[in-house]
């Protein structure tokens, strides 16, 4: 088993009041899964949070992943749609990142704007899906575009999104760590520009642990409240960061 570090930590609403977290970190004995829930278009009482815990609880049922990561999460998206009666189209969703490690190999699978960085011995290698991000601008209501060709796919009622992820497989003797991030995370790195690279994210996370990475994140957005230096929905949103060191 490799060493497993996660930090977690709850954003603020719309409102700028605090809230629970929609984001989950699910450690498995083969695999960490990082979920980041959001609200259907036509929200009711089962928001992000509530798609983020159930499906989390389904991809833990089995007690890891074993098969095709495309398969074992479309099963997973399936089983919760088919006992809590989700429709496509009108239910919250979640991104999923994950990562999985066999004797031989280490698996990443990515849908929807949560990143993993594979840091092997040839460098670091970032695996993300920017549909999302690439149509933001481009069309006027973004959830109009969601699990449709030519748009942006994440895990809702829909199993086949999950083949629409984004997937990279190494050697796992050529893998030194992995480092998975919600995108209240991964903001330090592709919107703030606090750290330099991710090789500098795993490099604070390996001397001073996770949650110093989130307190940085924290500590700039706080030091601009009213969201001018960096326009965003929320001052802060929910962060979720796992690291996982091989050797």
């Amino acid at each position: 088993m490799p060493e497993i570090t996660t930090a977690e930590r709850a954003g603020v609403g719309l409102d700028g009041l605090p809230r629970p977290t929609e984001d989950r970190v699910v450690v498995l004995p083969n695999a960490v899964v990082l979920l980041d829930g959001a609200t259907s278009p036509t929200p009711r009482e089962r928001d992000g949070g509530w798609h983020s815990r159930h499906l989390a609880e389904q991809l833990a049922r089995t007690g890891g992943l074993h098969g095709d990561l495309a398969d074992d999460l479309a099963a997973a998206i399936t089983r919760l749609r088919d006992e809590h009666g989700l429709v496509p189209g009108d239910a919250p969703s979640s991104t999923v990142a994950v990562a999985r490690w066999t004797d031989t190999t280490v698996d990443v699978l990515v849908l929807a704007d949560s990143p993993v960085v594979v840091f092997a011995d040839d460098g670091a290698h970032v695996v993300a899906d920017t549909r999302l991000r690439d149509l933001r601008g481009r069309v006027d209501r973004i959830t109009d575009w969601r699990n449709r060709e030519g748009g942006w796919w994440v895990a809702e009622a829909d199993p086949a999104a999950a083949h629409r992820a984004v997937r990279r497989t190494w050697p796992r003797h050529e893998v030194r760590a992995v480092l998975l991030a919600t995108d209240g995370v991964a903001c330090g790195v592709d919107d703030y520009g606090l750290f330099t690279d991710w090789r500098e994210v795993a490099e604070i996370t390996s001397k001073n642990g996770p949650e110093a990475v989130l307190d940085a994140i924290r500590v700039a957005e706080s030091g601009d409240p009213d969201r001018t230096k960096w326009r965003r929905s929320k001052v802060h949103d929910d962060q979720a960061l796992a690291f996982v060191r091989f050797r």
